[in-house]
């Protein structure tokens, strides 16, 4: 019975001691299995990670790539039209202003804003990437934005451009060549009354009537050149054609004839150079900035270099009464300009705007020719003396809105508003000169030919007595 015993408990301490050995390796296998999982896991993260920066190089990639494509399919002159867009398709455009006289292609001391630029596309908003959840050894797919359907990147929604400076750049190694033509024309009447009175209403003295009606015509080659893709250089070359008709009275025989005076000038204009820097990349919901330095030079023939008929128009100890044989193509003064333009992308629209400080270069010693009208045979000109001469500085401010109608077509609306300091003579400001408030209400179009060509039209509206009645802008930027 012992025996049996001990055969019984011998027999269950083996089983025992099997079922304790099998119990390890199933706890040893799943630990191996659990390990082997982990590893996956960790594997699968590593790959979730990579695409993950994969993605973000790609959406980097093509927001850097739609930045390209703006201003490489239009932009400028003194300019006003630029146009920014991130990788959701928002489209934009940007600005600044120069302001140009009846008689000068550009702003610096004079009057009236010169307006117009070419209108840079928006990218056309097919988004890219890897998808971030794909299992390991998955083919990853594309993904376009959520809630707009994919367009062809070669056709890019453009946002007219009127504002001299833009607001995106030129592509890194990509040259714009733009001409434009700018016409503007302006009607002012002026009543000057010379002499004293003796009671009220009784004049004893001269009264000069005139009615100046002013047409003017600018022919532009600018050029850009896109040095990285923050910074760019410009060049703009002007030829002016203006014209002048005055209608006024004989101021010394009383006549009740009205007198027509013509006068017209043509030649080169003010040749410019603008260097443009973009501060910070953009996005949605976060302003392009970009700052900018122009030059101005004065190439242009000047109004003191002009002859004045000063035989039956100047009078003695009176101002303003001469009138110039010739007009001026230039303003007569170099002047420098800093300025500050942004963007904001708001989808469907982009809102733009700038600001902008002029400061015209005094001129020391300066001469005036004058007409004579002494006998043949003897100088029919000669100088007068002016002293010192500085033209007024300008501070210019405008901000506007542009829309992407389609792929092609956009159109923007701005308002540009300039505050021109008084004339100073020998530091002292000119008698009869005045502060002027130059204000001008902008609209634009664009249209987009292909990836290279596009064309942009912009008329601008005066609104202050000050600016030019109207000026229109043509404009076709070509990249290559």
């Amino acid at each position: 019975m012992l025996r049996r015993l001990s055969l019984a408990a011998a027999i269950s301490l083996a089983i025992a001691s099997q079922a304790q050995a099998q119990e390890a390796d199933r706890v040893t296998q799943l630990e191996a299995l659990v390990h082997a999982q982990q590893d996956e896991l960790a594997a699968m993260k590593q790959t979730m990670d990579a695409q993950s920066r994969d993605i973000a190089d790609l959406r980097q990639q093509l927001h850097d790539r739609d930045l390209d494509a703006l201003r490489g399919e239009g932009a400028p002159a003194a300019s006003l039209a630029g146009a920014a867009a991130t990788a959701t398709g928002v489209v934009s455009a940007a600005a600044t202003l120069d302001a140009m006289t009846p008689f000068a292609p550009q702003s610096p001391g004079g009057s009236a804003p010169s307006h117009f630029a070419a209108a840079p596309q928006a990218p056309g908003g097919q988004g890219g990437g890897q998808a971030t959840g794909q299992p390991p050894g998955s083919q990853p797919t594309a993904q376009q934005p959520v809630g707009r359907a994919p367009t062809e990147e070669s056709q890019r929604p453009q946002v007219a451009q009127i504002f001299d400076q833009p607001g995106v750049l030129t592509p890194h190694g990509k040259f714009v060549l733009e001409p434009s033509l700018q016409v503007g024309y302006s009607a002012t009447d002026r009543v000057a009354l010379i002499g004293y009175t003796i009671i009220p209403a009784i004049l004893i003295g001269l009264i000069d009537v005139r009615q100046v009606k002013a047409t003017a015509a600018t022919a532009t080659l600018t050029g850009r050149w896109g040095v990285t893709n923050r910074f760019e250089l410009e060049g703009r070359v002007p030829y002016l054609y203006a014209n002048t008709d005055t209608i006024s009275r004989e101021i010394f025989t009383g006549s009740a004839t009205d007198r027509v005076f013509t006068t017209h000038g043509s030649g080169l204009g003010d040749v410019e150079m603008t260097a443009r820097y973009q501060f910070n990349q953009g996005g949605p919901d976060k302003a392009y900035w970009v700052g900018w330095l122009r030059y101005k030079s004065r190439t242009g023939k000047d109004i003191f270099e002009v002859p004045t008929d000063c035989v039956t128009r100047c009078v003695d100890n009176a101002t303003g009464t001469g009138l110039p044989l010739e007009l001026p193509t230039g303003t007569g003064f170099a002047a420098i300009q800093p300025g500050v333009t942004w963007l904001y992308a708001s989808d469907p629209v982009v809102f733009f705007g700038g600001f902008s400080y002029l400061h015209n270069f005094e001129r020391h010693d300066v001469q005036r020719t004058v007409l004579t009208g002494a006998p043949e045979g003897f100088p029919q000109t000669t100088t007068e003396p002016l002293g010192d001469i500085k033209a007024g500085d300008q501070l210019g401010f405008n901000v506007g809105m542009g829309l992407a109608l389609n792929e092609k077509a956009a159109i923007s609306f701005g308002y540009d508003m300039s505050w021109v300091d008084k004339i100073k003579q020998n530091g002292e400001p000119l008698p009869g000169s005045a502060r002027l408030i130059l204000g001008t209400l902008l609209i634009g179009g664009s249209y987009t030919f292909n990836e290279h060509v596009s064309l942009n039209l912009s008329l601008g509206v005066g609104v202050t007595r000050d600016t030019p009645d109207t000026t229109f802008t043509a404009r076709v930027p070509v990249t290559f």
